[in-house]
């Protein structure tokens, strides 16, 4: 092993970046870690999210770079891409020669890094594992677990459950949410000028008056209900006419539907005149547009994290999160036009909540980066009872 520990930074999806950044700025800055960042799969697809630009404007040093993700938005492309990223990851870890691999979340691509890691004898670290939430992301997060050696859960009960998964407690911890920490820095600013110069539809939505943000994701266990949802929830918005800003849907299997569905109705209907249509923007950009909307719709984890610490209302449709702890911000619907509608005005009624630090924990990514830096290294892993 080399006198400066070897940690392998694996980022599959812009969220990922967003939520890891200062835990990257934490490993650095250390004179005892040799950084390399890998990104891959709808990390490096533009229309996902221009992952690579925004390393490159942060100063880190993009480490390699793996094409990896199928499109078709279907069950099949999900699991040939996983696939192709065992092949894929196995290669450059086998050509960067890390001490440590980390890895988050629950996305398909994630798990792939895990395997190829795991067959490889390189010790892996997981971060937020032990959540409850919908669709095949819940087996693949704990997947993930089994494989993984260092579990940085993001809240109490999520870690109790890993340890109830049979892991040693001295290998699992919890400093909090990075993400919400990136969120409470607070002092991200995005203009009505900026926004006009991205995406399609509305150049009327005015942040510094009441807005709607959608981010509506496919459920990969409910393929059949996916463009029937997003009906529902676009018959709401329409029907409410509050300007609205919505995000376009994820790779996961559906996103096809969703996609489908959203541009259909845009030709048949007026909804062009108050929702405002993006694909993505920057961490900072996105946090500093969340802070200011009146409520958030969807089925987006950011409704149940980021949200939690701002005091966002939030609307959360259908059972992508279910199970999530949540705060009091989080109103849970039924994909249903009326139950949505309903539900938004009674968010819109309420205003912002108290903040809740069910995630935040001070300085939680330094303690991350440090455990990551100094804890021993083991490969063989043994069920804890």
């Amino acid at each position: 092993m080399s006198e400066k520990r070897k940690i392998c930074f694996v980022l599959t999806s812009k969220i990922h970046y967003a939520r890891n950044k200062l835990i990257l700025e934490e490993l650095k800055k250390r004179d005892d870690v040799d950084l390399s960042i890998v990104v891959g799969a709808s990390a490096i697809l533009k229309k996902y999210g221009d992952v690579e630009t925004w390393l490159k404007r942060d100063g880190f040093e993009l480490s390699s770079k793996i094409t990896m993700s199928l499109e078709g938005g279907t069950n099949v492309a999900m699991a040939k891409t996983t696939g192709l990223g065992i092949i894929e990851f196995a290669s450059v870890l086998e050509n960067l020669e890390p001490d440590l691999v980390v890895v988050r979340g629950d996305r398909y691509e994630t798990l792939a890094v895990a395997v190829a890691a795991s067959y490889m004898n390189k010790c892996l670290a997981h971060i937020e594992g032990g959540d409850l939430s919908g669709t095949i992301d819940e087996s693949v997060r704990h997947a993930i677990t089994k494989l993984a050696h260092f579990h940085f859960a993001t809240n109490e009960p999520a870690r109790q459950r890993i340890i109830k998964m049979g892991e040693a407690p001295k290998y699992v911890f919890n400093f909090g949410s990075p993400d919400v920490e990136l969120a409470s820095l607070n002092h991200f600013e995005i203009t009505n000028e900026y926004l006009n110069t991205i995406g399609v539809g509305s150049k009327k939505v005015d942040i510094r008056q009441p807005f709607l943000i959608v981010i509506y994701h496919p459920v990969t266990t409910e393929m059949a209900s996916n463009k029937q949802n997003t009906k529902e929830l676009l018959q709401a918005i329409l029907e409410l006419k509050t300007p609205t800003i919505w995000f376009w849907p994820n790779i996961d299997a559906g996103t096809d539907d969703v996609s489908n569905a959203i541009r259909t109705f845009r030709e048949k209907t007026e909804i062009d005149q108050f929702v405002h249509f993006l694909k993505h923007l920057p961490p900072e950009q996105f946090l500093a547009l969340l802070k200011k909307a009146a409520c958030l719709v969807g089925n987006s984890s950011s409704g149940v994290k980021e949200c939690s610490f701002m005091g966002v209302p939030v609307v959360n449709i259908g059972s992508r999160q279910q199970g999530r702890l949540k705060a009091e911000n989080v109103l849970d619907v039924v994909p249903q036009q009326q139950t949505i509608i309903e539900g938004i005005k009674r968010q819109l009624g309420h205003g912002p909540y108290q903040k809740s630090d069910i995630y935040f924990k001070e300085g939680s990514s330094r303690e991350i980066a440090n455990a990551l830096a100094t804890l021993p290294l083991y490969i063989q892993k043994k069920f804890y009872e």
